[in-house]
């Protein structure tokens, strides 16, 4: 072995590396350092061989290329969220990042299954990927990955596990709420209450916490009796609100929900009691999922928790970690406000 790159077409006919390094006019090394983004190279000797292989439509052998860097180029993605309404976005995010860097990915759905799981992850493991992503249809606990892909670089994404050594990529719930109901406050509304959805969620205390601050820092009054859950449904929300404004006085002049669903149904709600929107009662959603947002009128403001920011530091995160790099511990990305027509306001992102 004289530790360059085998000559890597399988197919008859088909261009080279050694044919590419004859056109650039460098060795095969070089021409491979340039191929792979290894080595110390200037970066006009670099653009060279890049122009002379896309001159010769030349198209590395995969395999060949695997063998020689002991990596497979490929990462597995693995998810209990079988709507994709959460994961899509971030595998789009995750995609986009390992594709300038060569790298493919294979999905596969575990549908909260954990005998499925084991044998997808066995599956991927026997593809020799060289890293792996979990995620889910909602950001709570679930057990590690482990023993069966120990040593395997594995991000958790949008999911999270206890474990001091596993590194979780989470959106910031409870800032997410500081900023809607903050949002409300500094439109003048004095009695916000919030609706969510089951208690046993951490998302749901985690947007609890962050209204209860928010509602602490514009000095207004904090009501348990204005904290009501329920489930994640428009069902629950059009039945929230019955609950809030069947007391008579005191009714919420704002409401802050836990989803865009919860949101829409007290909309309507709303709208049946004869109440208007933003005018009688502003409405600020979670989630900026637009199949809601876009359908509700008027078109619902609502908390983006930004999946795609947490898909590319995810992929950013697991090439470090592909590359040697140690990384463990929760981070939690910030959330942002899409402001739109119920709150009251109009403007860009807050």
């Amino acid at each position: 072995m004289n530790g360059l790159p085998p000559d890597d077409s399988t197919t008859p006919g088909a261009r080279t590396l050694r044919d590419v390094a004859r056109l650039a006019g460098v060795s095969i090394g070089t021409a491979s350092k340039a191929m792979n983004a290894g080595g110390r190279l200037s970066a006009e000797t670099r653009a060279k061989v890049l122009r002379a292989a896309k001159t010769l439509d030349y198209r590395p052998n995969d395999l060949a290329q695997s063998l020689h860097r002991a990596r497979s180029m490929t990462v597995g993605i693995l998810s209990t969220d079988s709507i994709g309404r959460f994961t899509f976005p971030i595998v789009e995010a995750l995609e986009r990042r390992l594709f300038d860097r060569g790298i493919a990915i294979f999905m596969c759905n575990a549908t909260d299954d954990p005998l499925r799981e084991r044998r997808h992850i066995e599956q991927l493991l026997g593809k020799r990927i060289d890293g792996l992503i979990v995620t889910a249809r909602r950001a709570d606990k679930r057990a590690p990955i482990v023993p069966v892909a120990r040593g395997l670089p594995v991000v958790y994404v949008f999911s999270y596990v206890d474990d001091p050594e596993a590194l979780c990529l989470l959106p910031d719930d409870e800032g997410g709420a500081r900023l809607a109901v903050s949002h409300l406050a500094r439109l003048g509304r004095k009695r916000i209450a919030h609706i969510s959805g089951p208690r046993h969620f951490e998302a749901v205390q985690l947007r609890a916490k962050g209204w209860r601050a928010a509602l602490n820092e514009a000095r207004l009054p904090v009501v348990d009796a204005k904290f009501l859950s329920g489930r994640w449904s428009e069902g629950w929300g059009r039945e929230a609100v019955e609950t809030l404004f069947g007391r008579g006085r005191d009714a919420p002049d704002a409401l802050f929900c836990g989803n865009d669903q919860i949101a829409r149904g007290a909309l309507e709600a709303l709208k049946d009691r004869g109440l208007s929107v933003p005018g009688d009662v502003a409405i600020v959603g979670f989630d900026n999922w637009n199949v809601m947002t876009d359908a509700t009128r008027p078109p619902l403001t609502s908390v983006d928790m930004n999946l795609g920011a947490l898909g590319s530091e995810a992929g950013a995160a697991l090439l470090e970690m592909i590359g040697g790099k140690p990384l463990a511990g929760v981070r939690r990305l910030p959330c942002s406000l899409v402001v739109r027509a119920s709150c009251g306001a109009h403007g860009p992102i807050a």
